[in-house]
């Protein structure tokens, strides 16, 4: 994207990688917050989080714990974006009468929603009962950066979600994961995250956000597995721009031009 005076627009995005105690509502958005004060002192202009940062992934309370959005914890994130003056992309549990959505938002400086994606690729064998299927439509939005596009974890994983998205033309994807294996597939099982990563840049031609948890499941089939941090993002042609730390929180800031181009602060 150009500026009308024919500039280049550069945007400084976060990856929030940071540890989701689950059920642990008020922590989380305390470590929100304070992930944001830390992005902010780095310049960030749009702070991203990973999946389902208020209550965790896969986690069977927040069938009853889970607000509506608008709601509570929707309020919540809103009023953190307008205090300061930042974009936020988080993911959160999301209620619609009887059913569980596994969700993201897209929120603007002034504390308004822009865009909200539910995911597709709910990977239902992981909790009874299960999140419920999004509508299997990728969106983008436009906004003072450009045109901003939102997917959910394993959402990168289909063909003709990754597809759509790409007809959208965003600008910047941002991608909330929640990336778990058996501890001792770490490190390793993070080249996995950069390779999808890689992938969908390379499909959807813009700079891609993949920002992962840290912490652990802590019910299902799953219980124990580890989130391994090593969140990352990469340019449209697939190249790496910067990878987070394993298995431990991190706060990194990099300045991207919407063309692709990009480099770490």
């Amino acid at each position: 994207m150009k500026r009308a005076d024919g500039a280049e627009r550069q945007v400084k995005v976060a990856m929030a990688q940071i540890f989701c105690l689950d059920g642990d509502r008020a922590g989380n958005l305390a470590r929100i917050e304070n992930a944001i004060r830390e992005a902010k002192t780095q310049g960030a202009e749009i702070v991203a989080f990973p999946e389902s940062s208020i209550l965790g992934w896969e986690n069977p309370a927040a069938h009853q714990r889970a607000f509506p959005i608008p709601g509570r914890d929707s309020d919540a994130l809103c009023a953190l974006a307008r205090k300061h003056e930042v974009y936020l992309s988080v993911g959160l549990d999301e209620k619609d009468g009887e059913k569980l959505y596994d969700s993201c938002l897209l929120i603007d400086d002034a504390g308004n929603i822009l865009l909200k994606h539910r995911k597709v690729n709910v990977l239902p064998e992981l909790m009874t009962p299960p999140y419920s299927v999004g509508d299997g439509v990728a969106r983008a939005v436009d906004t003072k950066f450009g045109r901003i596009g939102l997917l959910i974890c394993a959402d990168s994983f289909l063909k003709e979600l990754v597809q759509g998205m790409t007809e959208q033309r965003p600008d910047l994807v941002l991608i909330p994961y929640g990336w778990a294996a058996p501890e001792g597939e770490w490190p390793g099982h993070g080249e996995k995250l950069r390779e999808i990563v890689q992938t969908v840049a390379k499909a959807v031609r813009c700079p891609v956000i993949g920002t992962d948890l840290v912490g652990a499941i802590t019910n299902g089939p799953w219980s124990g597995q580890v989130y391994g941090g090593q969140s990352v993002a990469a340019d449209r042609d697939g190249s790496i721009l910067a990878r987070s730390r394993d298995r431990d929180r991190d706060i990194t800031v990099i300045s991207v031009n919407l063309n692709g181009q990009a480099g770490a602060k």
